[in-house]
C-alpha cells in the first residue's frame, strides 16, 4: 500500500438509532460526536439507521411476499395480450 493515501482506519462506536444499540468495531468513517465505552475510552460514535439488531430480515420480522399471486396479478393485466400482425 502507497502511504499518506489511505484514510486512518481506527475504533469507532456505531449506534443504531431504532433500538439504541451500540457496537465497537474498526472503521474509515470519523464523527465529530464522542461516546464513552465501557472500556473507559472515548470513540467516535456513528448513528446508523439500520442494523442487524434491528432490521427485519435479522429480527424475523420480514414481512412474506406472496410471489404466486404476484405472477397471477401480472397474467391477469399482461398474460391475455395478442399481437396484431402475426410478428413472432
Amino acid at each position: 500500500m502507497k502511504p499518506g493515501i489511505h484514510p486512518a482506519y481506527g475504533p469507532v462506536v456505531f449506534r443504531d438509532s431504532a433500538t439504541g444499540k451500540e457496537f465497537l468495531t474498526r472503521s474509515t468513517a470519523t464523527s465529530a460526536v464522542t461516546t464513552k465505552w465501557s472500556d473507559g475510552n472515548t470513540y467516535p460514535l456513528i448513528v446508523v439507521d439500520i442494523t442487524a439488531d434491528s432490521h427485519p430480515f435479522w429480527t424475523g420480522k420480514q414481512r412474506v411476499l406472496d410471489s404466486a399471486g404476484q405472477v397471477e396479478k401480472f397474467n391477469r393485466r399482461y398474460g391475455q395480450r395478442r399481437t396484431r400482425g402475426g410478428g413472432a
